[in-house]
């Protein structure tokens, strides 16, 4: 039968992961609407478009190459943001899953710098190093995204390379134009280096949220 990419639900003391569901448009739709200063190289819609993307990205998992989340703050009970896990290999086996990605990873403005990124990677790294057993955990961006890359960065994944006109260009004025990649990876030997950093930085978030 082979590996079956399907996302659980992944919880948190910040964030609960849910698969992507129509349910979730209407806050997606103002989450994404609340400072867009910060996405002008990620896929983002508008408000309006929010029906349309969860459409597309249901699509998409329909193929079995992406099992999309809505990242819903445990502080508010909404939606903040999405993320997914994206084009699964299966090298050696057809029945085990050897590599994945992590990405369509945006959060509201509201949302973001509150421990919610940090915790979302460490619970979406874990299940798939922990869970599915992979090698290797994928992070890529627009190679011009300085501030996406920093946020990669510190998760303790490490930089591979550019990669020439890779992908579509979600930029601005670049419609129908392509862009160059950075590559970023976890592998099975990086984890648990990676995990503890996560989880320092989730542990800091929440004795800031304790300090009077």
């Amino acid at each position: 039968m082979g590996f079956v990419l399907e996302g659980p639900v992944l919880e948190g003391t910040w964030v609960r992961l849910e698969p992507l569901e129509h349910r979730h448009t209407a806050e997606l739709a103002l989450a994404a609407e609340e400072d867009r200063g910060t996405y002008a190289y990620t896929w983002v819609p508008r408000a309006d478009e929010v029906g349309a993307y969860v459409d597309a990205q249901l699509a998409r998992a329909a193929t079995g190459r992406l099992a999309p989340y809505a990242q819903v703050s445990l502080a508010t009970g909404r939606a903040v943001g999405a993320t997914a896990y994206w084009e699964p290999r299966s090298w050696l086996s057809e029945d085990r899953l050897d590599a994945i990605e992590v990405g369509f990873t945006w959060l509201a403005g509201s949302a973001q710098g509150t421990g919610i990124n940090a915790e979302s990677k460490l619970l979406l790294f874990g299940h798939a190093f922990e869970q599915w057993g992979v090698a290797r955990v994928d992070l890529k961006t627009d190679a011009r995204n300085i501030r996406s890359r920093t946020a990669i960065e510190r998760t303790g994944a490490r930089f591979e390379g550019v990669l020439r006109n890779w992908s579509r260009s979600w930029a601005p004025g670049e419609e129908g134009r392509l862009r160059d990649s950075a590559i970023y990876s976890i592998t099975t030997e990086d984890w648990p280096e990676c995990r503890h950093r996560l989880e320092q930085r989730v542990s800091e978030h929440a004795g800031e949220r304790s300090t009077p």
